[in-house]
């Protein structure tokens, strides 16, 4: 052991030692006695689950499997760059991390940290993997292949994310990484990769080992890289997402997640250097919403994920969903959009003083805020309908990659569902603003005994703030997808009215 790891341990060890109780044997038989009840808990699901593997796959859903695996790799490479990767606890980055002490060595922790959640990510994604592929036969060397890789690509694509913390030129291939793998998505969804596929799924154990050692090989290669990059990484970034980490956990320790989007709001105008420009004649209203319209022209990357993201209700139609799981998916996404641009809403109810001294009134500065969520969940419902509409002629004509799918779901949306894009805008603004206006979780509420387990009802209270609203004013929709009708006249002209008088309804009543 070098001098320079024994004086880290040393310092850990002297605050240990000032800080709570050691852990004695009692702490040790409580977390094996719950470790052995948890795997007691989950060992037969999982058990049924994998057997449940064992057989082939329909070659018409391995599309839109292999995109959600796709997806899934992408977030959690996103989820990695955002939180850091690597970061201390707010104590060790302001004691720690200054000091004169091996840097490498401070951060070896957090390190093996990283490698284990991302072990723990990396063997769901193999699992996902293979229930996307199937097990024709020999399930346990197939199992055992798609762990491999599953973890592989997990502990590599952290890797890459730590390199990326400590060079900008792996910041550059990490972000490659996460677009090939929404290009990969995207063909996947479309088809074109159905026959590669197949030839995958029925690959010999051979070709899977092959395989599977080389994803080892290049994973263990970028995490000797990672390694070896930790005493390189900028102070100020380590301690940018400390800080970070830090008030991530203080939102998650007093259940207040309304904190979380303030932080990634914050950290994102942070240091950014923005040229001013002349503020447009509009009416007093109009000019105090200007901002949002602002703040949203500033970022194109969101607005591009926005239009990227319509697309995304195909994927649970290809995987055979329903129509009132397809139609719950692009009314939920479309107010999510909503609630993206409702942060000026969400700054006058915490602070109304610069509404007070531009002289704009309390339901002009609410009506002129909700034109922009208006627009945009308009655009991304109608969008997505359009979609799904595609969608499901190409189904009923067994053309193009829909050619083998089950229609069930996708032959509700055939026709003019897409006018509904417009006519359920109001309603989600209403609840978006409603979202953004809602207070911390009330904790002092009563929590309800039930036989599935006890549910606190203010962090559900909190949660259901805002969509109460929008399912309300979208029930004309909701009606249609329960029951399709076969014309839609009456409920597109319920909708509209409904939709609007949501809205009006809300706005003046604050």
């Amino acid at each position: 052991m070098s001098g320079a790891e024994a004086s880290v341990q040393s310092v850990r060890a002297y605050v240990r030692s000032r800080g709570r109780t050691p852990r004695g044997l009692l702490d040790r038989y409580v977390s094996g006695f719950g470790l052995v009840m948890l795997i007691a808990v989950l060992g037969r699901p999982l058990s049924t689950v994998l057997t449940g593997l064992a057989g082939p796959v329909d070659p018409a859903r391995m599309s839109a499997g292999a995109a959600l695996v796709a997806l899934a790799l992408a977030g959690f490479l996103f989820a990695a760059r955002a939180m850091g990767p690597v970061l201390l606890p707010p104590a060790d980055a302001s004691w720690l991390l200054l000091s004169p002490l091996n840097r490498r060595h401070v951060l070896a922790r957090t390190g093996r940290v990283l490698i284990m959640v991302a072990v723990v990510a990396g063997a769901a994604l193999g699992l996902g993997m293979l229930a996307v592929l199937g097990a024709p036969d020999q399930l346990v060397w197939r199992l055992l292949g798609a762990l491999v890789l599953g973890v592989s690509a997990a502990v590599g694509g952290t890797a890459l994310a730590v390199l990326g913390q400590a060079s900008p030129s792996w910041q550059f291939w990490l972000t490659a990484a996460m677009v090939a793998l929404l290009v990969l998505a995207v063909v996947a969804v479309s088809g074109q990769a159905r026959t590669v596929l197949a030839i995958a799924a029925s690959a010999p154990l051979s070709t899977v080992a092959t395989a599977a050692s080389a994803a080892v090989v290049v994973s263990a290669l970028l995490v000797r890289r990672a390694w070896a990059s930790l005493d390189r990484i900028p102070t100020r970034t380590l301690l940018a997402s400390s800080t970070r980490a830090g008030h991530v956990a203080n939102a998650a320790v007093g259940l207040d997640p309304g904190a979380l989007t303030w932080i990634a709001e914050d950290n994102h105008w942070r240091a950014r250097k923005l040229r001013s420009r002349r503020w447009p004649s509009l009416p007093a209203p109009l000019a105090l919403a200007w901002q949002d319209w602002r703040r949203l022209a500033r970022r194109p990357g969101r607005l591009a994920a926005m239009a990227g993201a319509a697309a995304l209700p195909v994927v649970p139609a290809q995987a055979g969903a329903g129509p009132v799981a397809l139609g719950a998916v692009v009314l939920a996404g479309a107010l999510a959009v909503a609630a993206a641009s409702v942060s000026g809403a969400r700054r006058d109810h915490d602070n109304p003083a610069l509404s007070r001294i531009i002289g704009v009134g309390h339901r002009s500065a609410l009506a002129a805020r909700a034109l922009l969520p208006t627009l945009l969940s308009g655009a991304w419902a109608t969008l997505a309908l359009a979609c799904l509409s595609a969608s499901a002629s190409l189904a009923l004509d067994g053309l193009g990659p829909w050619a083998g799918v089950g229609a069930a779901g996708l032959s509700a949306f055939a026709g003019g569902w897409w006018l509904f894009g417009p006519l359920v805008a109001p309603a989600l603004a209403a609840g978006a603003l409603r979202m953004a206006r809602r207070g911390p979780v009330d904790h002092s509420m009563p929590v309800i005994d039930t036989p599935g387990g006890a549910i606190p009802t203010g962090p559900l209270l909190w949660a259901a703030t805002g969509t109460d609203l929008a399912v309300l004013g979208c029930l004309p929709a909701v009606a249609a997808l329960l029951s399709p009708p076969g014309a839609l006249g009456g409920f597109l002209a319920a909708q509209g009215v409904v939709g609007v008088l949501t809205l009006v309804a809300y706005v003046w009543r604050r």
